[in-house]
């Protein structure tokens, strides 16, 4: 059991400093207008703007004697990487960095390491050492170290690095994902992990990731088993979305990942643009804010997958922010458009997690969902 902590999210932090808008121009990017360009989501692309709200985190160690760590685990990406000591950029100087020099375990691999992300790719080397997540070791486990992060993305970023938790296709530079070798050395009792989101900010655990099983104290009922229709991401069939029971989007079926590593839940633009009407939502400084008081009167937004609907009502679909002493509402949608092979796409980040618990199946390859224990 991984415990999760929920931080601030950086988006909060940068509206309290009064330098959001200016991060949204200086990346050409906002909530209400984001669309990645059509080289987007190849093998190795990832969205970086998501990265603005990752709030849950966990602490892994890498390296005899062990380096500690806190990553994000995100299971729309199959690698791990944490800053190198050689790290040039500034964003290294505010993480915890990985010494090869200090672990005995440590092997060098040498490969050239490269990420791209929405607003610059990280750079680095592979190396080899043994990585611990909570009491489980694992041997010879191929790494990133980054050299050079872009930007100021991960400048103020409160992870050092990311462990990635989707398929091996997915994986750059072919390395073995980090469940991938759990699996094969016998570390965990099932080939499935869990993940268990908090939705109470106050609550002292913020979620727990489970690797080898599911807890059904986190859950309300049984586990609807979805099918993985393409094994990269965590990728699902749904049925269609409903607002305030009347299906508006995706009537024919459409393709949709479960993302730990997204904050919010993203569609096509021209859908989101639509849904944040119906919902009432509207653009204040590159956002989408709804009026806290219109929450009871707001329709729910239903997800149907596999034939059965995962309902969010206006509170889960809505984050309730408090700066400078004023509470607002913002809406919980995102427009992403993730360009063919890949796309479209839509993303069921931690808005959708936080009501459903989500276990990812391996060896069926599947996911299961259901209530998740408030």
């Amino acid at each position: 059991r991984v415990t999760l902590r929920r931080h601030r999210s950086l988006r909060k932090s940068l509206r309290d400093r009064g330098q959001l808008s200016h991060f949204w121009k200086a990346h050409k990017l906002d909530m209400v207008q984001y669309s990645e360009d059509c080289a987007a989501f190849s093998e190795v692309n990832e969205p970086l703007v998501n990265y603005l709200d990752m709030e849950y985190f966990g602490q892994i160690s890498i390296g005899t004697p062990p380096q500690n760590f806190t990553v994000i685990f995100d299971t729309g990406s199959s690698n791990l990487w944490v800053p190198s000591v050689y790290c040039v950029s500034k964003a290294c100087t505010q993480h915890s960095k990985f010494q090869p020099s200090q672990s005995s375990t440590y092997q060098v691999v040498g490969t050239p390491f490269s990420i791209h992300y929405g607003t610059g790719s990280l750079t680095g080397v592979i190396g080899s050492d043994q990585v611990v997540v909570e009491g489980l070791t694992v041997n010879n486990q191929q790494f990133a170290e980054s050299v050079s992060e872009p930007g100021k993305a991960f400048l103020d970023a409160e992870f050092d690095g990311i462990l990635g938790l989707a398929y091996p296709s997915l994986a750059v530079d072919g390395i073995t994902p980090v469940f991938d070798n759990m699996m094969a050395q016998n570390l965990v009792e099932l080939p499935m992990f869990s993940v268990y989101m908090s939705a109470n900010p106050q609550s002292s655990v913020g979620g727990e990731l489970l690797f080898g099983g599911f807890d059904p104290s986190r859950f309300i009922g049984t586990l609807n088993w979805v099918p993985v229709t393409q094994q990269g991401y965590w990728q699902i069939q749904l049925d269609n979305v409903q607002v305030g029971g009347t299906v508006a989007f995706c009537a024919n079926g459409c393709q949709a990942i479960v993302d730990t590593g997204t904050s919010l839940i993203t569609g096509p633009t021209k859908d989101i643009k639509e849904l944040q009407n119906q919902i009432g939502a509207t653009s204040v400084d590159g956002e989408y804010a709804v009026e806290c008081s219109n929450l009871n009167a707001m329709p729910d937004v239903t997800f149907t997958i596999n034939g059965l609907p995962y309902t969010l009502n206006a509170q889960a679909y809505t984050l309730e922010e408090t700066s400078d002493g004023m509470t607002f509402c913002l809406s919980g949608f995102q427009g992403m458009d993730i360009a063919p092979p890949a796309g479209p796409l839509w993303i069921l980040g931690d808005v959708f997690i936080r009501q459903f618990y989500s276990v990812f199946d391996r060896g069926n390859n599947r996911v299961g969902l259901a209530p998740a224990v408030p």
